[in-house]
């Protein structure tokens, strides 16, 4: 899979389906309005169906999604910082100016 924009929506559908946590926007019901959670492809090891479970699910209680409940689905954020090769000229700050001697 190529690394999508972490800054968009995708549809669920394009969603990854090999048990990587992603964030998932949640549609509203009559139960409330919409929400978010981090959630999961999965299998159940007792009846082998596939949904989407919530990343805080218990393994006696699952939170279990339907795909019809999910919208919209992006990756989680990364905790490593982008390579210097991806950051745009304009976010660069010459070495010469980084603390306000540019003036």
């Amino acid at each position: 899979m190529s690394n999508p924009d972490s800054t968009k929506w995708l549809p669920m559908a394009t969603a990854p389906r090999d048990g990587t946590l992603v964030l998932a926007k949640v549609r509203a019901t009559e139960q409330g309005p919409g929400e978010f959670d981090m959630v999961r492809w999965a299998k159940s090891a007792r009846s082998q169906e596939e949904n989407w479970v919530a990343a805080d699910s218990d393994p006696f209680a699952r939170i279990v999604y339907a795909e019809a409940e999910l919208a919209y689905w992006m990756p989680l954020p990364s905790q490593l910082p982008r390579p210097r090769s991806e950051v745009a000229a304009e976010e660069i700050v010459p070495a010469d100016e980084g603390d306000g001697s540019g003036m």
